[in-house]
Formats: structure tokens, sequence, C-alpha cells
């Protein structure tokens, strides 16, 4: 059995990667509710949210654009960065490894703000699968929503899906169902 540390949160940490890096498909981005000024979710993100900092959201919009309708489908591999400082403190943070759709399909550089008033450079390798394609996201089907009897199962299908209005719909309507029956 391997073990975890599982932080009890609803978005992403340095914490969660202590087993290594993982790599995940953007489903949408929303404005955020935290510290963070936006919210990245992912189709495979368990329900939690990625929040990175300023130099973070300026590498995703130089390698591909500031438009994150355009974002859906493209996948980042995020690591533990054990050398991310907090203030004074190392602490450890989350930062991108590689994403797919780079510009030219190579290494991408941006400069970015490291600290107050200082610039480095940001480098990320290009995913090595092939690009990405929003319309090919996972779809969930009517007949897999309806068979589903547990809520945290009915959570997981929505996580997978393609986030349509029809599968929006179906899963409300099922999650309703469920808890009526339960209750």
């Amino acid at each position: 059995m391997r073990i975890k540390v599982k932080p009890r949160s609803d978005q992403w940490n340095a914490d969660d990667f202590i087993g290594g890096p993982r790599t995940f498909t953007v489903s949408h981005v929303v404005e955020g509710v935290a510290e963070q000024p936006y919210d990245i979710h992912f189709s495979d993100g368990e329900g939690k949210a990625w929040r990175p900092p300023n130099g973070v959201l300026t590498l995703l919009i130089e390698a591909w654009t500031d438009e994150t309708s355009t974002w859906k489908g493209r996948r980042v591999t995020l690591y533990r960065d054990p050398a991310v400082r907090f203030g004074k403190e190392q602490l450890g943070g989350v930062r991108v490894s590689h994403m797919s759709d780079l510009p030219g399909g190579k290494p991408f550089t941006a400069h970015v703000t490291v600290s107050r008033g200082k610039k480095g450079p940001m480098t990320v390798q290009p995913l090595t699968e092939p690009v990405s394609n929003p319309d090919k996201l996972p779809t969930v089907t009517p007949e897999q929503i309806a068979a589903c009897d547990d809520l945290a199962e009915l959570k997981a299908l929505w996580e997978s899906s393609n986030k349509s209005d029809e599968v929006s719909a179906l899963i409300g309507a099922r999650k309703a169902e469920i808890e009526a029956a339960q209750s």
C-alpha cells in the first residue's frame, strides 16, 4: 500500500505532489474565490481547483494566450518545487514542468516575476503526447448518469465529463434524485 499526505482542501497544494508530478487536462477557468485571481479546473482534477500565482499565470498567457476558452482540453504537468518561497520562508509550492500546445512544440520560456521587483526565466517542456483537442474530452452518456446511485461516483462522472449543458442538467437532476432517496 502506498501512503499519501492528503490535505483537506478545495485546491491543489504542494503536498499533493509529494509522490511525484501529475498531468491534468484543463476543463474551464473561472474567477478566483480565494486569494488568487483565477481558478483553473481540470476534467481529471478530483474537484480541486488550481490557483496559480501571477508568475505562472504570465507563463500560461504567453504560451496559450489570455483567452481562457482556448485552454479547454490543453494539458499541464504540475509538480512540487521545494524551493518556492512564501515571504522569507521556503515552504514549497506547485510549479509547471510540461504543457501541451506550446508554440512550435518546443520548450518555452517566459520572463516572469519570481519575487517582489525581480524577474527571472520560467521554462516548461512540451508534453510528448498528441496535441490536445477540446472536442475529444471524455463524454458521459445519459445511461451512465442514470445508472449512478452514489454521489461520489456522480461527482467523478462530472469531473471526467466535457461539462456540456446537457451533461450538467442530467447530473444535476440525478443528484437531486439520489439526495431525495437518501432522505
